[in-house]
């Protein structure tokens, strides 16, 4: 049988800091292969920090696989589904190469039927999903059932504030169940729709955010220090943030009722937002750009009726803060819009 071409090279684990920041995206899908070439092609693929076992009936079958790489700084982030698989990471293979990354697996579902197994032991921990560490300086076997999920690879160092000697994290998993795992998958799940279309410098920033937010959950579980007070603020910060865009049309949305409504206390509030300029900014910000949308996606609709439908008590209220925001009066976005010289971009 000829040799499958992929033509898709393998992205590196840690990018020189030095270079300049990029997003690298790569994209390998083996739907478009040959039944007969799928799984061999997968393998083939993947065959950079694992091995994947495989048995000879199942190597005719259809397999599903595909995987969208993102090289973002020193990180390394891959979105990927596959069919059911087994990875292999040896210490034969980890004693012939130079991969040392902590590696975070998180899983958008309960994946029943995933197992990691340790060289030594008997019987290996069986996963239904939620978020699992390795080191790839270990050896472990990872069965993984038919799912999707995220793989992030990163440097142990940058895990040193919570875990100074980083390799105590492998094979440590965190429930699905848990409120903050159900929070950070979202986040996972919203930066992998995404960040194929954000500025490098921002898709770095919240990779690393959400990197360490993980790492933090994970201290806290282990009894470690520090490793509660940044998961609680991020967590009351995105429930802050989800009241105030369910109450955006809401003219009575104030910053009074966003505290009563989640048991906040003014100063926790503020704090929460303070590089907004506070919860009151944050509220106004926020109705200016939905605003900003509407006016262009809406352009029949007068000025003042979208004002009212977001939360501004009259159309000279609304304009003089669309001017200070955005520089420009709310009718000039649309005339911009028409002109083809400008429109507002989604945040």
């Amino acid at each position: 049988m000829p040799a499958v071409q992929t033509h898709f090279q393998d992205l590196p684990i840690i990018l020189d800091p030095a270079q300049r920041l990029e997003i690298a995206h790569q994209h390998f899908d083996v739907c478009v292969l040959p039944i007969q070439q799928q799984l061999l092609a997968w393998c083939d693929r993947m065959i950079g920090v694992v091995n994947l076992l495989t048995r000879r009936d199942e190597r005719g079958q259809p397999f599903r696989g595909w995987i969208d790489r993102y090289a973002v700084g020193e990180f390394l982030f891959a979105d990927c589904h596959t069919d059911r698989i087994t990875q292999d990471r040896t210490i034969a293979r980890i004693s012939q190469d130079n991969a040392r990354s902590i590696v975070f697996h998180v899983f958008f579902d309960t994946a029943p039927g995933n197992e990691l197994i340790y060289p030594g032991k008997r019987t290996g921990t069986a996963l239904e999903g939620g978020i699992f560490a390795v080191d790839l300086n270990q050896p472990v076997q990872f069965k993984r059932a038919p799912c999707r999920h995220v793989t992030i690879f990163l440097p142990g160092a940058l895990l040193g504030k919570v875990f100074p000697d980083p390799s105590v994290l492998h094979g440590r998993t965190l429930s699905p169940h848990l409120p903050a795992v159900r929070y950070l998958t979202d986040r996972v799940l919203s930066f992998a729709a995404r960040v194929r279309y954000m500025a490098p410098w921002d898709a770095h920033r919240i990779l690393r955010e959400i990197v360490l937010l993980i790492a933090d959950a994970f201290g806290e579980q282990a009894g470690l220090r520090g490793g509660k007070p940044a998961l609680a603020r991020a967590m009351a910060f995105d429930q802050a943030r989800r009241y105030v865009h369910r109450n955006l049309h809401n003219g009575d949305l104030s910053p009074d009722g966003v505290v009563e409504s989640l048991g906040l206390s003014r100063r926790a509030a503020y704090r929460l937002f303070e590089h907004e300029g506070g919860l009151g900014a944050y509220i106004r910000r926020v109705r200016l750009r939905a605003a900003a949308d509407e006016l262009v996606a809406w352009p029949g609709v007068p000025v003042q009726d979208i004002a009212y439908a977001h939360g501004f008590r009259s159309a000279s209220d609304f304009t003089r803060a669309f001017r200070r925001a955005y520089g420009l009066a709310p009718q000039d976005i649309r005339q911009y819009h028409d002109d083809g010289r400008a429109s507002p971009k989604r945040s």
